[in-house]
């Protein structure tokens, strides 16, 4: 089954990128990630470098994997930052949110993993299937029924390198097909889009970079500060079951027209 994916990370308006993305795609395996490096202490963007090295070093043989071994291979992310927390006294408090997609592409199945608030999401037939759930104090409050607004939604309870050992997130197995797109995104990409906004962008493009492009146009105009970081993946060929035919619902990814060309 043929893969495609596109990749982007920007700084936005703050001064450093934070953020990593990783991609390895092999003939039997394949590992796409974001790491965000959680903010307030410093070496944020050293841990997701590390995190990001670590786990794609689990699979650079493109040998068959099993989703047993997953939680081995996010230990062992974890555990290389703790490492470099006790080389690197600057850093000792340095810690990375994780998002991680792996997919056996013998067995066409895939399954994923996560630690704070960076999100993977499923696209089946054009619409989210699945998305993870947040690390964060403002997703359970909003999981108690309680009313999270004013929360700050970059309190996080869990990430790797953080103290004590990280609760990782893990999904089940899910068989792919043909059409199955995956969106891997850090919160300063995925928090200023609605879930209908990504699914009607996915509707109206060719290919995952044009995805990308056309997200990052709608997440410009809502002038977002944050880093912005996004792997996008397709399965065989989502186009052929997602092309939007009508553009009634395409007013925000497209560039405002000129109110002089509306009076000609």
């Amino acid at each position: 089954m043929n893969i495609n994916y596109a990749a982007t990370s920007q700084a936005g308006a703050r001064e450093s990128n934070q953020d990593e993305t990783g991609v390895l795609l092999g003939e039997h395996c394949a590992c796409f990630l974001v790491c965000d490096g959680v903010a307030g202490t410093a070496g944020g963007d050293v841990a997701a470098r590390i995190a990001r090295n670590a786990l794609l070093s689990e699979l650079a043989d493109d040998e068959a994997i099993n989703p047993g071994d997953t939680a081995r291979w996010m230990k062992n992310a974890d555990l290389a930052i703790r490492q470099a927390q006790r080389n690197m006294k600057d850093f000792k408090h340095m810690s990375t949110t994780i998002a991680a997609l792996f997919i056996d592409r013998d067995l066409q199945r895939s399954w994923w993993a996560h630690a704070g608030d960076s999100r993977i999401y499923h696209f089946h037939r054009g619409f989210i299937h699945s998305v993870t759930q947040d690390h964060s104090l403002a997703q359970q409050m909003r999981d108690a029924g309680i009313d999270n607004a004013g929360i700050n939604s970059n309190l996080l309870y869990n990430a790797l390198g953080v103290d004590g050992l990280p609760s990782v997130s893990y999904s089940p197995v899910v068989p792919l097909e043909d059409g199955d797109a995956f969106l891997i995104c850090t919160d300063g990409f995925w928090c200023s889009l609605t879930q209908e906004e990504m699914e009607q962008a996915l509707r109206m493009v060719n290919s995952p970079e044009e995805w990308l492009v056309l997200m990052q146009r709608a997440i410009n105009h809502s002038e977002e500060k944050d880093n912005l970081s996004a792997v996008a993946i397709w399965v065989g060929s989502p186009q052929d079951i997602t092309l939007l035919q009508s553009m009634a619902d395409s007013a925000r990814f497209l560039p405002p027209r000129d109110s002089h060309q509306e009076t000609l």
